[in-house]
């Protein structure tokens, strides 16, 4: 039985990054009413250190500082010292890490901020060495007993700062676009492009997925081939880089290198279900086999790594495990020396060598091999004389031997903790592969996940909790909760044409304009009106890894107008798409989702009904078609739902094409429905 030297109150939460904590000598304490009211009482200065268990720096800063005897008894002597997973609580992130950006220029994780007991911070950082972080805690911890009016001072203009920032205001002007602002938008972006290796023109690259989701429908639309193969060169060049797990599938955080080669190792949920989505589209665009591989090997990893039995998808894989000199390093898990290839694979390795680049392009570091591929299937076959059935065959086999071996090694930790946005984005990840694939083992993953949330998460009162751990659900859901289950839950619907799922998302739409509007700005505040006070009630407007939830809203919206004729969505949409207008011109990767609703204003938007019992099959048939200017309703006998109401005919199924309430006559086979779209998308 392992015995610890010491315990702080750590110990009782369920958040894996916190129990990570919990034997350090820092007197580490939750963030909770308790502990703000405990600063107060003995009038320290509060530490808020803010990370997430999957963090490589994170680790670095915890063995070097946190772990130190002498570091922690300056923090212990001087200081209120609060573990925050900024995954539990992302309300407390965005707020000190607005606070640190506003001080620093940047900001990342782990997230070191230093506020007065009442939680106005008056200093922060990112990763600080042990030297710099004891000196700047000693230097604070002076300068509040010998000069507290100076601290003050700093508080209540950096407090002010961050209440203020990302402030969008209504915009009174008409709401207007044109596809010629959308072009002038690209073509601002364009300059930020690597037409070589994908991705943005600097290192590191972060694969982004709702950037290249509306660049993949821009290049399409407008008929813009540099976009069209910028965008494919983007998506093929990181499924065959490094951080795609090309052995157990999954993509890592992000690459540090401009080729997507060497990432940072931790796999996080998130990335995972907007990828597979992303790349579920680019299948119906591209019909390149490369991007089905990639969904189903990333699909087969979640399932193989990130799912419990109740079909709830656990958060992310660490960085870090043990070596096999039991070190914990970085990729461990993941990399491959030559030697050990050649003992495995035999008479294989001189292909396999050349098919994943073990030699100069693959090299990591000491004699660490990071996989790469640089050719195409057909290329690599036609090079080497072989079939490409030949070629699929070898690289199956190989990959069946490695992941078989690779499971032997100490595997990199879990963090089992249960979000609800995250799963919502999974959730809809497994709906677009299975509306792309029609694999119908996705559409059972996506409903159970759909069922454990509404077991699980969904409270009596019509509101969602955030965090499900241990069988405990809990924490207030934040907007982003909410925006995604609406959004994953709409397209559930259009897949099985249960109005369950969507009754269930107007339900929560409902819930979010009580408890999160803001009347003045017709923005979505981040936190719940039921939820305790921080120092600022922030709104998250910018796209960034994960599109801002009133992004996702505003496109919910836009959708569940025409579902259910609710005009009072539709002009709240269009208003808030109106407020960022001019931002989106200045900083356009920022706002891709919000490009994504503004391209849905410029063209016809197409609500497409198909009414009959053979719905389904017919909906079946059409989401081969990529069409990213339509909504889908059906039923397969008589619906109130307003969009489809008086469409059922006895006998017959039928399909209409409508553009703002007009339909054109309906028609009975897809083939024929096509062609009354002004664009056809094959």
């Amino acid at each position: 039985m392992t015995t610890h030297k010491y315990t702080n109150d750590l110990i009782h939460e369920t958040s894996p990054y916190l129990l990570q904590h919990a034997y350090n000598p820092v007197d580490w304490k939750p963030w909770n009413q308790e502990t703000l009211d405990l600063a107060k009482k003995e009038n320290k200065l509060i530490i808020i250190s803010v990370g997430y268990s999957a963090c490589h720096w994170c680790h670095v800063m915890e063995h070097e500082s946190f772990e130190n005897d002498s570091v922690a008894k300056v923090m212990n002597a001087h200081f209120i010292s609060i573990k925050v997973d900024r995954e539990e609580r992302p309300d407390v992130d965005q707020v000190y890490m607005n606070a640190v950006q506003l001080m620093t220029g940047r900001g990342g994780w782990p997230l070191n901020c230093i506020a007065l007991p009442d939680g106005r911070p008056i200093f922060g950082g990112t990763y600080f060495q042990k030297d710099e972080w004891i000196k700047a805690l000693n230097q604070l911890a002076d300068l509040y007993k010998n000069n507290p009016e100076k601290a003050e001072e700093y508080a209540t203009n950096l407090t002010e700062g961050v209440k203020n920032s990302e402030l969008v205001p209504f915009n009174h002007n008409e709401a207007t676009f044109t596809k010629k602002d959308i072009d002038n938008i690209v073509e601002v972006w364009k300059k930020q492009f690597d037409y070589t290796l994908g991705g943005n023109n600097h290192a590191p690259k972060f694969p982004m997925p709702n950037n290249y989701h509306f660049l993949l429908r821009y290049g399409v639309q407008a008929k813009n081939n540099e976009i069209i193969d910028y965008t494919n060169t983007t998506l093929t060049q990181m499924a065959f880089g490094g951080m795609y797990d090309q052995i157990g599938g999954g993509f890592a955080r992000y690459s540090t290198d401009k080729k997507w080669h060497v990432p940072h190792f931790e796999k996080m949920l998130y990335d995972n279900g907007q990828l597979v989505s992303l790349y579920a589209d680019a299948y119906r665009v591209y019909k390149n086999d490369l991007y089905k591989e990639t969904v189903e090997e990333t699909l087969a990893f979640v399932e193989r790594e990130l799912m419990d039995g109740k079909g709830a998808f656990y958060s992310s894989l660490d960085a870090d495990s043990l070596d096999e000199h039991n070190h914990l390093e970085e990729g461990a898990f993941y990399v491959w020396k030559k030697e050990e290839l050649q003992q495995i694979l035999k008479n294989d390795f001189d292909l396999f060598k050349d098919y994943y680049n073990i030699n100069f392009y693959g090299h990591w570091e000491k004699e660490n091999y990071v996989l790469i591929r640089k050719k195409t299937d057909n290329q690599f076959a036609k090079d080497h004389h072989l079939t490409l059935s030949e070629v699929k065959n070898k690289v199956a086999s190989w990959k069946e031997t490695l992941l078989k071996i690779r499971s032997k090694k100490e595997r990199p930790r879990l963090d089992d903790k249960t979000l609800t946005s995250w799963n919502a984005l999974m959730l809809k990840g497994y709906v677009d592969a299975y509306s792309t694939f029609n694999n119908h083992h996705y559409l059972e993953v996506a409903l159970k996940n759909a069922k454990f949330l509404l077991a699980f998460q969904l409270r009596e009162d019509g509101g969602l909790n955030h965090n499900y751990k241990d069988g405990r659900s809990t924490i207030n859901g934040y907007l982003e909760d909410y925006a995604t289950v609406i959004d994953a839950f709409i397209s559930l619907y259009e897949v099985t044409l249960d109005e369950r799922w969507l009754n269930t998302a107007k339900q929560l739409t409902d819930y979010t304009f009580d408890h999160f509007f803001d009347t003045k700005s017709h923005f979505f505040f981040f936190t719940s009106n039921q939820d305790s006070d921080l120092i600022a009630r922030k709104m998250e407007i910018t796209d960034n890894v994960i599109p801002a939830s009133n992004s996702i809203m505003a496109r919910n919206l836009e959708k569940l107008s025409h579902y259910y004729s609710n005009s009072h969505y539709a002009k709240t949409s269009k208003q808030m798409l109106n407020n960022v207008k001019e931002d989106i011109f200045k900083y356009p990767s920022g706002y891709s989702n919000w490009l994504q609703l503004m391209s849905d204003y410029v063209g016809d938007y197409y609500e497409i009904a198909v009414s009959g019992k053979n719905a389904l099959n017919k909906i079946k048939e059409l989401n081969k078609h990529y069409i990213p200017n339509k909504l889908i309703a059906g039923a397969t006998k008589k619906s109130n739902l307003p969009l489809m109401q008086d469409r059922y005919n006895e006998g017959e199924t039928l399909i209409y094409i409508c553009v703002d309430g007009a339909c054109q006559l309906p028609q009975t086979e897809i083939k024929e429905a096509l062609k009354q779209l002004k664009k056809t998308f094959d």
